[in-house]
């Protein structure tokens, strides 16, 4: 058993060290609040949202944040600056970005209308990474964008997170603050007197409740601000989930055990207790936002509305909500001539992501200057095109089982209408003469089509399942590219 122990936590320190959030299966506690409910329940009608990540860290062309951070990875390793063998006159040339930082070209309404095009129907935006530094004008600290020592508070658009809000809900998306709980900046956190030695906070809280308690109000005060003075907030969106209350006791005897394992006396993602009173925070933001929902990303527990698994799409349906945080191109942040998805890469993930029950986060990582690199406009364009023909399939829709069969994935709407999404191959550009489904069978006078095409098809059943022949002018002129829906009409 303690072999078993010891491999499942190496498994799970590994998730943690490439920056992803932990993904629980079967660890979902239901919400109760009513008006949460109604919300979760529209967030699961509208599927496709965008994730930004965008900071200081942009103008190096460098993972957000982690550098900083004194574990040994070689994702966030220091390779940028004057010093970079030196920590902590690294970190000085780190936070001097803040006197750099001038994205001149900044124009969010521009980025609001491509998502909108593109069928995004909600925004995720880092109000504060990791770093500490604030993208919005906080009244708690001087490490931000509106600070006088940032090139860009002269800026009629400086304080960036409430343009990017109010930009995004004039185009009619949803809006939602990514917020990091752990601060490496200020001093309640990382205490200057202490070297920090991980990502955790460098002292005992147990020991320090004063001190935490300042950090406590600290991140308390800043979540306030993002629901007081930025309009409406739809989504609160939580990293660091090791910045969580854990039972103390029981996490220094484990941790000591093992720490008597390691002969080099060196364990990553140590467990540290660190209660920032989610309950009481929660409470009071949905005072200022009513039916709020609470995303405290791997943390288990009420105030995890959704699950987050990240970088990825589950193999099967998931019994709670949930949501798959994609990567576009590069990194989470800004990476100098990025690759991004191609169209087809792009349509297929969100096709499989909605027809699993989730939805998709598309991350686009903004640069140094303000502006995207074309290849996320090029990707966005093709959703956008895609769309037009085949958003019925998706909004709105809830999986069917068997979910996806073959290169055929399943939709379904409230009224019984049923779709099947043909994934194209790579190198298939027309539709075969005839698509073959075995799990489903329609009724008899049920109405089958394809999204894009006026007319109405043959079909005919073929054992538990039908055949649904393509005429040849559709077949040679497909009303999308990459994925085909065929639309049924009723299913026995």
């Amino acid at each position: 058993m303690k072999k078993l122990f010891l491999l499942l936590f190496i498994v799970i320190a590994s998730q943690m060290a490439q920056g992803q959030a932990i993904y629980e299966s079967e660890r979902y506690v239901p919400e109760t609040d009513p008006l949460v409910l109604q919300k979760l329940e529209e967030w699961q009608n509208i599927k496709f949202g965008l994730l930004m990540h965008w900071g200081t860290y942009s103008q190096w062309g460098i993972v957000e944040s982690w550098s900083l951070c004194p574990e040994d990875y070689p994702w966030c390793k220091r390779t940028k600056g004057n010093n970079p063998d030196n920590y902590f006159e690294y970190k000085k040339e780190y936070e001097a970005l803040q006197k750099t930082f001038n994205p001149v070209k900044f124009d969010p309404s521009k980025w609001a209308e491509a998502a909108k095009n593109a069928g995004m129907r909600y925004v995720i935006f880092t109000t504060k990474h990791h770093d500490g530094f604030c993208m919005f004008d906080s009244k708690y600290t001087d490490y931000k964008v509106t600070s006088d020592k940032c090139p860009f508070h002269t800026n009629p658009k400086a304080n960036i997170a409430k343009e990017i809000f109010n930009a995004f809900r004039a185009k009619g998306l949803w809006t939602g603050a990514y917020f990091s709980k752990p601060d490496w900046n200020t001093p309640y956190y990382w205490d200057p007197y202490f070297p920090p030695l991980d990502r955790n906070v460098n002292y005992d809280p147990a020991e320090y409740p004063d001190k935490w308690e300042k950090y406590v109000e600290f991140t308390h005060n800043q979540m306030l601000e993002l629901m007081s003075d930025y309009g409406k907030m739809d989504i609160i969106w939580l990293d660091g989930g090791w910045v969580a209350k854990s039972s103390h006791n029981a996490i220094t005897s484990w941790y000591d055990k093992q720490l008597e394992k390691n002969k080099t006396g060196f364990l990553k993602n140590k467990i540290v207790s660190q209660d920032i009173r989610m309950d009481e925070i929660v409470k009071k933001m949905r005072e200022k936002q009513p039916g709020l929902i609470v995303v405290d990303r791997a943390v288990h527990g009420i105030n995890q509305n959704y699950l987050t698994p990240e970088n990825r799409v589950p193999d099967k349906t998931l019994p709670y909500p949930w949501e798959s945080c994609i990567i576009s191109g590069g990194g989470w942040s800004y990476t100098p001539n990025a690759k991004y998805m191609s169209g087809r890469e792009g349509i297929h993930t969100l096709v499989d992501v909605v027809a699993k029950g989730g939805n998709l986060l598309l991350n686009i990582a903004p640069g140094p200057d303000g502006t995207w690199q074309q290849g996320a406009y090029d990707l966005l364009n093709e959703y956008a095109d895609w769309m037009k023909i085949n958003s019925e399939a998706i909004y709105n829709s809830r999986p069917i089982a068997p979910y996806k069969e073959n290169n055929i994935c399943m939709t379904k709407q409230d009224d019984g209408t049923v779709y099947f999404i043909y994934l194209a191959r790579e190198d298939e550009s027309k539709m075969p003469s005839e698509i073959k489904i075995t799990s489903h069978k329609p009724a008899k006078r049920a109405k089958v089509t394809i999204l894009g095409y006026s007319k109405k098809l043959k079909w005919k059943i073929d054992g538990d399942g039908f055949v649904v022949t393509i005429p040849a002018d559709v077949r040679n002129n497909p009303p999308s590219k990459y994925a085909w829906t065929i639309k049924v009409s009723a299913i026995e």
